[in-house]
């Protein structure tokens, strides 16, 4: 009988290593968040989640929940929001990168032997909920699928919201569940928390099976790394290979609106006219108007080649409404 070649031992060894890692559990495995996040190319935390950039996340604080739809909507991403909500600061928007959390009512087989592993195995204190607080960083935003549950459903407190607050900065949560304190939650300025309802009883009887997995959110989906945008509006989970397109769409929306309102109040166009395609009169008006107004120059790294070819090609009549 020959002896096994190179390439039949690399084989051998590879599927050797597979079946040992089916055997590891792991909560926040780096190796399966970079597995569910392949379509991402650029920058990874520590743990492996995608880290859109800080300018996009900047940018993203200037735009509406109705412009980051659109351009998710074209590409088939129809389970991406969620406006069932209550939120704690009603003007003040969310804006950062997603860790996720999944929740299920108790079991105590399961519950018992997932909190004994996470604190002999991974070293981790306290319950589920302080695991995933514990581990946050700035720009941060911890979504939880908690099931709707609000008695003994709250996830977070006055305590845990301050640690989130000092960890992500300008970060928050948003929990498909409920939770405590509110009254102290309120006071704290740089937070934002999106959630279900409010109850005075701790956090009890759930238990966490996936920390940085696929997280379900009311009608949403969302992935660790995806740009969490919340506003009156709702909450929309962005992936991030689609981030900066998004984004970027967001803002020739919103500028292209800011132009709009003021030649409706102006009265030189009709609603018609600013909500169809625009003329290549109109693009020139809009063109001069971005390169001169005050108003426009933050958007000024926009450029418009696309939009002005549209525009050539565009007759007055056209009667195609604008997302």
């Amino acid at each position: 009988m020959r002896a096994p070649t190179k390439k039949i031992k690399f084989v051998i060894k590879i599927i050797i290593i597979k079946k040992e890692r089916c055997k590891i559990m792991k909560f926040d495995c780096k190796e399966d968040i970079i597995q569910l996040t392949g379509e991402w190319k650029g920058e990874r935390f520590e743990d492996g989640r995608p880290k859109v950039s800080d300018d996009i996340l900047r940018r993203m604080r200037n735009i509406t929940f109705e412009e980051a739809w659109g351009p998710l909507w074209g590409k088939g991403y129809r389970y991406q929001w969620e406006c069932s909500f209550k939120m704690t600061h009603p003007t003040r928007k969310l804006v950062g990168r997603a860790v996720t959390s999944v929740m299920v009512p108790m079991r105590p087989d399961l519950h018992n032997y997932l909190l004994k592993y996470g604190h002999e195995e991974e070293n981790r204190k306290g319950f589920f909920n302080q695991w995933v607080i514990d581990n946050l960083v700035e720009d941060d935003v911890v979504v939880v699928d908690l099931f709707e549950k609000i008695y003994q459903g709250t996830y977070v407190g006055g305590n845990l919201s301050t640690a989130i607050a000092t960890r992500t900065k300008n970060g928050g949560s948003v929990i498909w569940g409920g939770i405590r304190d509110l009254e102290q939650i309120v006071e704290i300025d740089n937070i934002q928390t999106f959630y279900k309802g409010v109850d005075p009883t701790g956090i009890g009887d759930v238990t966490m099976t996936g920390y940085n997995v696929p997280c379900r959110i009311g009608n949403a989906i969302c992935m660790p790394g995806d740009v969490v945008l919340g506003t009156i509006s709702g909450v929309i989970f962005i992936p991030p290979q689609h981030a900066e397109e998004v984004v970027t769409n967001a803002e020739k929306s919103h500028i292209r609106d800011i132009f709009g309102f003021i030649r409706l109040n102006e009265k030189v166009y009709t609603t018609a006219q600013i909500d169809t395609a625009w003329t290549k009169d109109m693009m020139d008006d809009f063109i001069n108007w971005f390169s001169t107004d005050p108003q426009a120059e933050e958007y000024r790294h926009l450029t418009w080649e696309k939009e002005i070819e549209n525009a050539i090609k565009t007759s007055e009549n056209n009667s195609q409404v604008r997302l």
